[in-house]
């Protein structure tokens, strides 16, 4: 994620002093703890709930298993997956996503604007290291929140699941696998979510700074749209690179599944010795461009509603001041 923040006062209508401090106000908003949890939980859900048929089809592909047979490429996986589950087979999971996906995204976003609050100085208000350090913390934090629901989900969203629905799943998993299968995947997440939050972080920047001076003149007239075009531009390409990493949290999630393979252990190093033994290094890119399309739109889609619901409780807080 990225910092986008609503215009204030021009700066150099101010002292310098006050410039600054205006300048790390605008990085912060002035909005309370508990408005930045709701806000970004409405992102995170508005976000999901849109891609999740994407985001199923993605993993039906990246934990196929049959023998001897290349996994479905996206429009095979589509038509299997209808002709099989019918239409609302591609939303299968969508409960746990919404249980997981509200509470980790108002935890991330909570934790990134604190951190931010805490890091960025009047000196260095735009300090992109500041930046980087808050979205690895905010990360850590709402991927120990979501990882349990989403191996639940994967779970759920895999072709002839054996789970019923959420709770069967959830009771199953703790009596034949414990507790900590549902966290068997959260270092490989973490490890995939801080690369990726540093390449969605610098490309949204970059492609924000870029559409602003493309044309200046527009840039507050049309903001949702800016950051709905710089996000799916970070979303897209963070989504490229972390690919292999996707493949091996989907893999460790949804181990010993229908058919999937099992890992005497949750090494990163183990399962992509076992992904390339079995597919070759391109099955390490199962799934790459479901993945794409979900994280372009999702990104597009959670920055401009998390900027809106921002703005919502901003203009709140105006009238209430």
């Amino acid at each position: 994620m990225a910092d986008a923040s609503p215009k204030f006062h021009p700066p150099d209508l101010l002292p310098p002093a006050a410039a600054a401090a205006a300048d790390l106000a605008t990085a912060h908003d002035g909005l309370a703890f508990w408005q930045y949890m709701a806000a970004g939980s409405v992102a995170g859900l508005v976000e999901h709930t849109a891609m999740f048929p994407v985001d199923t089809l993605k993993t039906r592909i990246q934990t196929h298993s049959i023998p001897c047979h290349p996994p479905p490429g996206l429009r095979h996986a589509l038509r299997s997956l209808i002709r099989v589950d019918g239409f609302f087979g591609l939303y299968r999971g969508i409960g746990a996503m919404g249980l997981g996906a509200g509470p980790a995204h108002a935890a991330y976003f909570s934790v990134y604007e604190i951190s931010k609050r805490l890091l960025l100085t009047e000196d260095h208000p735009n300090n992109p290291a500041a930046h980087a350090t808050a979205g690895v913390l905010a990360t850590v934090a709402s991927d120990a929140v979501f990882t349990p629901m989403d191996t639940v989900k994967q779970r759920l969203q895999m072709g002839s699941s054996p789970y019923k629905g959420v709770v069967d799943c959830v009771r199953r998993v703790l009596k034949e696998e414990g507790f900590r299968a549902f966290y068997v995947s959260y270092r490989t997440t973490v490890l995939m979510n801080a690369p990726f939050t540093a390449v969605h972080f610098a490309t949204y920047e970059a492609a924000k700074r870029g559409l602003m001076e493309i044309s200046p003149e527009n840039s507050d007239d049309e903001k949702l749209l800016l950051h709905a075009t710089a996000g799916a531009a970070a979303g897209a390409l963070a989504a490229a690179l972390t690919t292999p990493l996707d493949v091996v949290k989907t893999q460790l999630q949804c181990q010993g599944v229908c058919g999937c393979e099992k890992f005497s252990s949750s090494s990163i190093t183990e399962v992509i010795q076992a992904i390339i033994k079995r597919d070759g290094y391109t099955g390490l890119l199962r799934g790459w461009k479901p993945r794409m399309l979900f994280h372009a739109p999702a990104a597009a889609i959670c920055w401009s509603t998390y900027e809106a619901s921002k703005s919502f409780f901003k203009d709140l807080n105006d009238r209430k001041a």
